[in-house]
């Protein structure tokens, strides 16, 4: 069986998976239909591989939890969030390089 790097999952799942969790989370908000998503994957599902052991990468699509992506207030996609003891410590939108966001894992989560 195949695991993903980047763990899909759902607003149900939210609390126990990210809020609840003591480890460092990387969320990524996005949506099928946008472009710039498809394009940062990639990048992420590498970054996921390197800091696979330090913070745990999981993915919300907006379009099957708008609740959840209301009252986070993510109004782009994609949008990162990366948690830390269920806290949101960092947060950016848009396309990054992925020496950028590899310096907010470290400043954020110590990775």
């Amino acid at each position: 069986m195949k695991t993903e790097l980047v763990e899909p999952i759902k607003d149900t799942e939210w609390d126990r998976k990210v809020i609840d969790s003591k480890a460092s989370i990387f969320v990524e908000f996005w949506a099928p239909w946008c472009g710039p998503c498809h394009v940062m994957a990639p990048l992420i599902a590498s970054l996921a591989k390197e800091f696979g052991g330090k913070v745990k990468f999981v993915k919300v699509n907006v379009d099957e939890s708008p609740v959840l992506a209301a009252k986070l207030e993510i109004f782009s996609v994609p949008t990162f969030m990366i948690f830390t003891g269920g806290k949101p410590r960092n947060r950016f939108v848009g396309m990054a390089t992925k020496e950028h966001i590899s310096k907010l894992l470290i400043s954020s989560v110590g990775a």
